[in-house]
């Protein structure tokens, strides 16, 4: 789900300061305050689509007079040269709105159209595709929602949505004397009973630890793919396994096949290339 429209609003507003903080003097050196005008958006390569609703707001929140129709929603496939939406009315305001517009829905496509890829690479696998914090600061809303559109699902949106000891809580708390069990143990008496349990760990021994330990997910960081089709092996039916670290297009279906339950992926958000769409005026309408 997008976010509640406050804080959607709130995200737009930034945005259009970026831009609009002291006006935009080229439009208003050009554009006679009466023209109006018909405008598409186009996206000029295929791809999945994600944030037009969001694109929409801001051209509303420019100008609430403005008409805008969509003619796809988020999720769907379209073709470069399609026209997914319509914006008619003030020209000057749908041109201050349009590179904050498109700037959203070329980002937020780009994630759900790389997140799509992953998730056809590991069809009939039956392994979920997650994506992980390595978010835009400020949009996290977004660029989750993006993937979402894509297929993927969402890891933690923050740190209070479940237990994740990292290698560095591992490590930091060693020097105090505790081992790998004994963290996990800590965190099991002392976070709160609803929320789960996850360990990353470097090594199948680290993995048999965890889930003896108590662990509800182990997470199988940056291990070779032997090592983690031997640890989905011994933890299979014992506790939910996650796969992270280095992975892309071309290993995902090998580290599925493997057995995990789930593979994280960093570059849905953090490495995205965003899909190219513009916004093309009909000549001749008013």
């Amino acid at each position: 789900m997008l976010p509640p429209a406050g804080e959607l609003q709130s995200i737009i507003d930034r945005a259009l300061q970026e831009d609009l903080a002291a006006g935009d003097v080229t439009t208003a050196s050009l554009a006679p305050e009466n023209l109006r005008a018909k405008a598409r958006v186009v996206p000029r390569e295929s791809g999945v689509l994600a944030g037009l609703p969001v694109a929409l707001a801001v051209f509303n929140r420019v100008d609430p007079s403005l008409d805008t129709s969509a003619h796809f929603a988020d999720a769907d496939r379209v073709q470069g040269g399609e026209s997914v939406a319509t914006v008619a009315g003030c020209l000057a305001t749908i041109l201050m709105a349009e590179r904050t517009a498109l700037n959203f829905m070329q980002r937020m496509s780009g994630i759900a159209t790389l997140t799509s890829r992953f998730v056809e690479a590991v069809a009939g696998t039956g392994v979920d595709i997650l994506d992980t914090r390595k978010t835009a600061p400020g949009l996290r809303a977004l660029d989750k929602y993006a993937v979402a559109a894509g297929g993927g699902r969402n890891h933690r949106r923050n740190l209070a949505d479940g237990v994740l000891i990292k290698d560095n809580h591992v490590e930091a708390l060693r020097t105090y004397g505790m081992g790998l069990a004994e963290i996990i143990h800590r965190a099991r008496n002392r976070a709160p009973h609803t929320v789960r349990i996850e360990v990353e760990v470097e090594s199948v021994s680290d993995a048999r630890i965890a889930m003896e330990a108590g662990a509800d997910i182990v997470l199988l960081d940056n291990m070779t793919l032997a090592d983690v089709r031997e640890a989905a092996e011994a933890l299979k039916g014992r506790c939910l396994t996650e796969a992270s670290g280095n992975v892309t297009l071309d290993n995902v279906a090998a580290i599925a096949a493997a057995g995990v339950d789930m593979i994280s992926v960093g570059a849905l958000t953090h490495s995205a290339k965003t899909m190219n769409i513009g916004l093309d005026l009909e000549h001749g309408a008013a």
